[in-house]
C-alpha cells in the first residue's frame, strides 16, 4: 500500500517556473513528514535534473530510501539534426536509461518503470517483453506505460502485468473516463493521474498569464493561450467559491474529487511550495460525499474547459482512443 497522493517531480526541473535543490528537498521533508512516499520522476525531467535532485536528498537523507517509492521513465529522445524528438522503446534505450536514472539517484531499483511514450512502429507486446525482463534483471519491481489507450493496455497486460498507467486526469481533463478508468480497474492496474489540478486552474492561484509567458511549454498549451486563458479563469471562480464554502482549498477540493472516481487512482500533483503541498493533503483528508460531488460536478461540468489540453504538437506521442 502506498498514500492516496505521490509528488510529481517533474516541477523540480523548473518546468512550471524557477525552482532550486533546497526547495525541492523541502518538498521531499514535507513528503516524508506526511507520509506521503511516491515520487513520480523522469530521464528527461531537466534533462536528468529531476532525478538528480531527488538523488541528492536520498544521499543526505539514507532512510529515505526506505520510505520512498521511486518511478521513472524513459523513451523520449531528441533527434541527433536538433529537429525535434521521436519515442524510442527499443531494449538499448530502455535499458541504458533505466540504468543512468538509477545512477543519478543513487539506488539499485526502481519500483515502477514506465515507457513514457509508445512508438506505434514497434509491437507493444514486444516492448512489455523488454520490460518484462527489466522485472527479471532486478532493476525495477514493476512497469507502467503513460498515455496508452485502453486497447494498447490490454496487449500490453497480456504479456506482463502492467502495474499503472499514467494519464492527465482532473477536473479539466476527464477523458480518461471515456475506457482508461474502467480498463485500469478491471485489469488491476493503478491509474496514476498528472496534472489533477489542471496545471495550476484548479486551484486559488492559477499561473499567471505574465507568468505563462516563460514557460516553453505552457506558453504554447491552447488552455493558457488567450482567448481560453481568461476564459478558463471566469470559469474557475465559482469552483474556488464552493471550495471555500466548504472549507478547503481549491487544489485540496481538486484532489479530493479526483481521489473519489475510484480507489484505484493516485493523483500525483506537483509544486514548487510546500505551501501549495500541504493544500493537496488537504484533499486526502476530506473524502467528498455524493452529494458534494455533485455539486463540483455542477459547478465544473464535463467540457468546461476553454482549449484542448494539447496543442497539435504536444499531441504528438499520447495515444487517443476516443
Amino acid at each position: 500500500m502506498i498514500h492516496p497522493i505521490g509528488i510529481g517531480a517533474m516541477s523540480f526541473a523548473n518546468f512550471y517556473g524557477p525552482t532550486d535543490e533546497a526547495n525541492s528537498h523541502a518538498i521531499l521533508d514535507a513528503a516524508m513528514q506526511a507520509g506521503v512516499d511516491h515520487i513520480d520522476t523522469a530521464n528527461v525531467y531537466g534533462m536528468g535534473t529531476s532525478e538528480t535532485v531527488i538523488g541528492t536528498y536520498l544521499k543526505a537523507n539514507p532512510s529515505a530510501k526506505d520510505h520512498f517509492k521511486i518511478a521513472t521513465k524513459a523513451s523520449i529522445s531528441s533527434k541527433p539534426d536538433g529537429t525535434g524528438r521521436f519515442f524510442d522503446n527499443s531494449a538499448e534505450h530502455l535499458t541504458s536509461e533505466l540504468e543512468k536514472s538509477l545512477q543519478r539517484m543513487g539506488i539499485e531499483a526502481v519500483e515502477l518503470f514506465y515507457v513514457h511514450r509508445r512508438n506505434p512502429d514497434i509491437p507493444i507486446e514486444e516492448v512489455t517483453a523488454t520490460l518484462a525482463g527489466l522485472v527479471k534483471s532486478g532493476k525495477t519491481k514493476a512497469i507502467g506505460y503513460s498515455e496508452i489507450a485502453p486497447s494498447s493496455l490490454r496487449r500490453a497486460h497480456a504479456v506482463h502485468p502492467v502495474a499503472a498507467v499514467q494519464s492527465e486526469y482532473s477536473l479539466s481533463t476527464r477523458s480518461p473516463e471515456m475506457g482508461l478508468v474502467q480498463t485500469c480497474k478491471e485489469l488491476g492496474a493503478a491509474l496514476v493521474a498528472f496534472s489533477p489540478v489542471g496545471r495550476s486552474l484548479l486551484t486559488d492561484n492559477p499561473l499567471s498569464y505574465e507568468a505563462v509567458q516563460d514557460l516553453p511549454f505552457l506558453v504554447n498549451n491552447p488552455r493558457f493561450m488567450e482567448p481560453n486563458y481568461s476564459a478558463n479563469i471566469t470559469a474557475i471562480s465559482a469552483f474556488q467559491a464552493l471550495a471555500s464554502d466548504m472549507n478547503i482549498s481549491a487544489a485540496g477540493l481538486a484532489i479530493a474529487w479526483v481521489l473519489a472516481k475510484g480507489e484505484h487512482i493516485i493523483p500525483i500533483p506537483g509544486t514548487r511550495s510546500v505551501e501549495h503541498f500541504k493544500e493537496f493533503l488537504e484533499g486526502v483528508d476530506r473524502p467528498l460525499t455524493d452529494e458534494e460531488i455533485k455539486a463540483v460536478e455542477v459547478t465544473l461540468p464535463i467540457g468546461w474547459a476553454h482549449g484542448d489540453r494539447y496543442s497539435q504538437a504536444q499531441w504528438i506521442g499520447p495515444e487517443r482512443y476516443c
